[in-house]
């Protein structure tokens, strides 16, 4: 089962992992890894970085104690700390970005997004300063 099937059957929308996800792990406790080739970037409504690993703990419609995921907000980047879907029927999927809960539209999450490298992004979401060799 890919880890998009498996979103898709613990009630999850499948395009919250970029496309390029090598592999994963999944504990009898829930416990998910999800291991890229590297840190990249991909867009929702706003850039969204994924480190190589993504870690959660996976139960039917939430991502909880997520780490290695996070949201750009107003030119700062926000660790997702959780992803719930309380009520499909609304349409409606709630992020914890630490500081706020932000409501996106479902349909945001539907297909699996391409998620490009960043050269310029360091390990700790810093940019380097200066020009890159061009």
């Amino acid at each position: 089962m890919s880890i998009h099937d498996l979103l898709k059957s613990k009630g999850l929308p499948a395009g919250l992992l970029p496309k390029e996800v090598k592999s994963y792990n999944l504990s009898d406790s829930g416990f998910l890894q999800v291991f890229l080739d590297g840190p990249c970037l991909a867009k929702f409504d706003t850039m969204a970085l994924y480190d190589s690993v993504v870690r959660a703990n996976l139960t039917y419609g939430s991502l909880g104690a997520v780490e290695g995921f996070s949201q750009q907000e107003l030119f700062v980047w926000l660790p997702v700390k959780g992803i719930v879907v309380d009520n499909p029927s609304s349409g409606l999927i709630l992020f914890d970005i630490g500081l706020a809960h932000k409501q996106l539209s479902l349909s945001l999450f539907e297909d699996p997004p391409n998620c490009k490298p960043d050269g310029v992004l360091k390990k700790n979401g810093r940019k380097e300063k200066g020009f890159e060799d061009q």
